[in-house]
């Protein structure tokens, strides 16, 4: 993510396969409601206590989506198809605002109730561990953000002919029920109806469009397992490229008119800076690219929305770049915690250090030394990156520039090539799957032959100005 203007801060696996109902039904319910029965109401993460929920995997999420851009009313029906992972006689899904008038389980009505930002659902069979189940979950109303901590909006956020779509960290739940945390990561398929002269942009590869009685109806599928956080539905009234790369990517941009004077030199760059990050951390991981630039100008950041990074406004290349390398780093290998969020961004950042240095710009040591410059007293030192303390500091010039002045440290420490070849097998070794603070040390320790955690401890975890390097 690329940070909100006014907060110079902050910048923001397997393929679905349709389950049998015949397996679950094989597997059957479980027994009489017994003590641990119950899903917990969040995923356990300090920083956001009821983001996620407990008892549960989910698969794959099919969302059907109306929206009138009009009456800013959404028509939403979500099939989630998941695993228990304990015995289950109730369990929650994450859902902000919006009226629900439905839900089923295994087809079979289930009994639910609200409870805050949960949706609490008691299926008639309880399920048993291991079982696979879908949940159906009917609604509609008109979406509202959620403002996070550090005061910025974040989920549904109303345009002037449409819809910005950004979920990080806690805005999934402001438009579809989900298990809203990075840990559980599924696929997807959209299908959005929206009013015709309107484009409605999701993620992964477009399958189709069509248009019937003025309203068009887009249906996109993303094959590869993805955050909540990092699905959109953004809708407008956007310019349409599409094409596919020499290397087989198949690329679409959708571009607000207000904005494609300023963003067509930018985005013209999207397959050279792909293939140079590709050439640097591994294989591109999705089969889908492109780009999504809107124009809302309350909301003022980007986001690395999975394959199709959103951007409020038109880019700069600093910012491709940026979005562009979160597609290895945060969306293919996604955190298990919001305290590594370092892992995202100062990867992220660390990524225009390098590609500025071998494109005509100032070198990464260059970047280092004026950002070491600053006072103990500056914004850059107020807190540790490894560990911001709350959700208030995730999206901080700590967590950014902090955490990339790390991986430079990394850098002279182990040299050029191991560098590269730590960060490729990151990449590569964590593929669609998550990663951790204390799982990236010890693999830097491994590819180098070296130990590092004193490294990571003083750049990652100490608090204030680092002794000069």
């Amino acid at each position: 993510m690329t940070p909100p203007r006014r907060q110079p801060a902050r910048r923001r696996t397997a393929t679905y396969a349709t389950v049998p109902l015949a397996v679950a039904a094989l597997l059957g319910a479980a027994g009489p409601t017994a003590p641990g029965t119950t899903g917990a109401p969040g995923a356990g993460d300090p920083y956001f206590p009821l983001s996620g929920n407990g008892g549960y995997d989910v698969r794959h999420y099919d969302l059907t989506l109306g929206y009138d851009t009009g009456s800013r009313r959404l028509d939403g029906t979500a099939v989630l198809t998941a695993r228990a992972t304990q015995n289950l006689t109730r369990f929650d899904l994450d859902l902000k605002g919006l009226t629900v008038t439905a839900v089923t389980v295994d087809r079979t009505k289930a009994d639910f109730r609200r409870d805050g930002q949960e949706l609490v659902v008691t299926p008639r069979h309880a399920l048993r561990r291991g079982r696979e189940f879908r949940v159906t979950v009917a609604y509609h109303g008109t979406p509202k953000p959620v403002t996070d901590p550090d005061g910025s909006p974040d989920g549904w956020i109303p345009t002037d002919d449409g819809a910005f779509v950004a979920g990080e960290p806690q805005g999934a739940m402001t438009w579809f029920p989900a298990n809203s945390h990075p840990r559980d990561k599924a696929s997807y398929d959209f299908t959005i109806t929206v009013p015709k002269g309107r484009t409605a942009v999701a993620n992964g590869v477009l399958l189709g469009e069509s248009t019937a009685h003025g309203r068009t109806t887009f249906r996109w599928r993303e094959t590869q397992p993805m955050a909540a956080y990092l699905a959109t539905a953004t809708i407008g009234k956007f310019q349409v490229e599409r094409y596919t790369t020499r290397g087989g990517l198949r690329v679409f941009n959708a571009v607000d008119a207000r904005e494609a004077r300023a963003a067509a030199p930018v985005l013209k760059k999207l397959p050279s800076v792909l293939e140079w990050e590709s050439r640097l951390f591994g294989p591109y991981p999705f089969r889908a690219a492109g780009s999504v630039v809107d124009h809302a100008p309350g909301v003022g950041y980007a986001l690395e929305t999975q394959t199709r990074p959103l951007y409020s406004s038109a880019p700069d290349l600093d910012t491709l770049v940026h979005e562009s390398a979160h597609q290895w780093f945060g969306d293919s290998v996604s955190l298990t915690a919001w305290k590594d969020i370092w892992l995202n961004e100062g990867f992220a950042t660390y990524a225009e250090w390098l590609y500025a240095e071998q494109h005509g710009g100032p070198s990464a040591q260059k970047t280092f030394d004026a950002l070491y410059a600053r006072p103990a007293s500056d914004a850059l030192w107020a807190y540790p990156p490894g560990d911001p303390g709350s959700g208030k500091h995730l999206f901080g010039t700590p967590v950014y520039a902090r955490g990339a002045m790390a991986l430079h440290e990394l850098r002279r420490a182990v040299g050029d090539r191991d560098f590269v070849r730590i960060l490729r097998a990151w990449a590569t070794g964590h593929r669609g799957g998550h990663g951790t603070t204390a799982q990236f040390v010890r693999l830097a320790e491994k590819e180098s032959g070296k130990q590092l955690k004193g490294l990571f401890h003083t750049w990652l975890y100490t608090q204030g100005k680092p002794n000069s390097p």
